[in-house]
């Protein structure tokens, strides 16, 4: 660390260098600071439906944490891992950097905005009429095992804040974690982006079916008025 004498703190020549050096840091900061996630990135990433994605979440997740547990020796690497579930690119998806507490589901305080925002995407009527699927991930560190558990803590996580706090209906959303058997960068998998969350376009809301009417009622009949006498 550099300290400055009395007399250094009066030198113009070295005032001038800290003050570019500030200057030079600023941009960083600015550039993180308009990278804010905002209700319309969400929409533009998300608003391209097809067709129903037919997707067992609860196979899937049984499906990753058996894989999540293999020992084989012929087990490859992180890198050259084929994706668990390849047809999940195929969906409409918005990725997110969302803060978690370290090794933790708890969401810090920062990323409420940003879970908001989406909240405020998917209750856009452009949205409205769609399902979602929440996958979580996790970089390539630590025990496989724990890190599927660990991402599908953090995606239940982003699920419960939908709904509980935002409001989304629980029907509309879904949640996975497929830890680290489907990196985000299979090239780095020690990077961060391979922490991101996904929010992905699975299908249109099922419709309701029309509630069953009773068969109307035979009407009933009226008693024969009595012929008058005269």
């Amino acid at each position: 660390m550099m300290r400055l004498s009395r007399r250094g703190l009066r030198d113009p020549g070295l005032l001038a260098l800290l003050g570019t050096l500030v200057l030079l840091a600023m941009p960083i900061s600015l550039g993180r600071a308009q990278t804010a996630v905002t209700r319309d990135d969400v929409i533009a990433k998300l608003n391209h439906f097809e067709t129903d994605a037919e997707i067992d979440v609860p196979a899937l997740r049984q499906q990753v944490a058996e894989r999540s547990k293999s020992r084989s020796k012929n087990e490859p690497p992180p890198s050259k891992r084929p994706p668990i579930a390849p047809d999940l690119t195929k969906l409409p998806t918005f990725n997110v950097d969302i803060a978690f507490d370290v090794d933790t589901p708890i969401v810090l305080p920062e990323s409420y905005q940003t879970v908001g925002r989406i909240a405020d995407a998917l209750t856009h009527s452009s949205l409205l009429p769609y399902t979602f699927l929440i996958v979580g991930h996790i970089e390539s560190t630590g025990r496989r095992e724990n890190n599927v558990l660990l991402s599908q803590r953090r995606a239940d996580a982003i699920r419960d804040i939908l709904v509980n706090t935002f409001k989304i209906t629980a029907k509309r959303l879904q949640s996975v974690g497929l830890g680290e058997e489907q990196l985000l960068d299979p090239t780095k998998p020690n990077a961060p982006v391979n922490n991101q969350v996904q929010i992905m376009l699975v299908a249109k809301v099922a419709e309701s079916a029309p509630p069953a009417h009773p068969a109307p009622a035979a009407a009933a009949k009226k008693p024969a008025k009595s012929a008058k006498k005269h």
